[in-house]
């Protein structure tokens, strides 16, 4: 038996046979390990000296082969094809956008489009900013498609389907991931849908005599709270001291409203005229909350609006450490004011 094995298998054909597999074996070696996937020439690479393509969603090998051909990578696609079903890649192949080195090889392209190890940007929206600083944000990223360069507010907030006629404190004060391509109005919208469902959260946990009257007043004393916090552990009775005047029918007497009402012309400085100039967002003169959030208030800032620390303080004032101190009556208050700020004044 040995005999016949030996003699069938020292046949010439089977020696054609093994030389073709080892050639295929060579060939395949060599286009999916070694031979380098290379961008046409003119092709624009990143600033890290990498070239960057985009797969659409519902690609198969074939459509990805295509795809990257047409975006200027020299990539066969009977060569694609027979290497990523070898690879088990077939299937794999994920969207998104992707950077490779230019001297990558094809098994290294399609291994990383079927981890789906993407290129991921992200903006950060940060608590207490207005939208002014919220919209600059977006439009410094130079990979974000400006969908929404020119438009107006109100035209941006018909696109999102907004209710509002305003946009402060419409969105969410966090950090969004984006894929280069994406336009800025994906952000807009991420960060609009977050704040409706914390605030909506926010306002079915409110306390039972809390006197706020509807969702979007609470986002406006949220917005306050927010900007007159100056220490995390003190947000609970910042909140509690405004609901109280609420309740009262005081005067809010923020700084904060003020400030922006004045909008650019704010120095850095409130003087005098500014709180005795009356003004929709002037706290000093008007009573309850004003016409609109005057920042993007935080999930913290949006509970303790909705459920305040239990304390009947009416006054705070800032002790030059970064905390208040809280008075439930106004010779305490006063006594306070002149202990952390008339000394500290003193002092300097």
């Amino acid at each position: 038996m040995k005999n016949v094995f030996t003699s069938i298998f020292s046949r010439p054909i089977f020696k054609v046979i093994s030389l073709l597999g080892l050639g295929l074996l060579i060939g395949f070696i060599y286009l999916g390990f070694i031979a380098p996937v290379v961008p046409d020439k003119g092709f624009a690479l990143t600033p890290a000296g990498q070239f960057r393509v985009k797969v659409l969603p519902g690609s198969n090998v074939a459509s990805t082969a295509k795809q990257l051909a047409s975006q200027g990578v020299q990539v066969s696609n009977i060569t694609m094809q027979i290497v990523a079903r070898v690879l088990f890649q077939g299937k794999k192949l994920k969207a998104g956008v992707y950077d490779f080195a230019p001297k990558s090889s094809l098994a290294t392209i399609l291994f990383k489009m079927g981890r789906g190890d993407s290129i991921k940007l992200g903006v950060t929206l940060v608590e207490g900013w207005t939208f002014k600083q919220f919209k600059s944000a977006i439009d410094v990223q130079v990979d974000l498609k400006k969908e929404t360069k020119g438009l107006t507010v109100k035209q941006i907030l018909a696109k999102l389907d907004a209710k509002e006629v305003h946009p402060e404190g419409l969105f969410f004060p966090d950090t969004y991931v984006y894929e280069p391509g994406d336009s800025d109005l994906v952000i807009y919208q991420k960060a609009y849908k977050s704040m409706q469902m914390k605030l909506n959260d926010a306002w079915e946990a409110r306390s039972s005599d809390s006197p706020v009257k509807s969702p979007y007043d609470l986002l406006k004393l949220a917005s306050i709270v927010e900007k007159e916090t100056g220490h995390p552990d003190d947000r609970g009775l910042v909140s509690a001291v405004f609901n109280n005047r609420l309740k009262l029918g005081m005067k809010l007497q923020t700084d904060p409203t003020i400030i922006y009402g004045l909008g650019d012309s704010f120095d850095g400085n409130i003087r005098k005229k500014d709180l005795l100039k009356d003004g929709p967002y002037n706290t000093y003169t008007r009573y309850g909350l004003p016409p609109t959030p005057i920042a993007m208030p935080g999930k913290n800032a949006l509970l303790a609006a909705a459920k305040p620390s239990n304390s009947k303080a009416l006054y705070f004032v800032a002790r030059g450490d970064g905390r208040s101190t809280f008075s439930e009556s106004l010779v305490a208050h006063n006594e306070a004011v002149r202990k952390y700020q008339l000394t500290n004044t003193q002092a300097k």
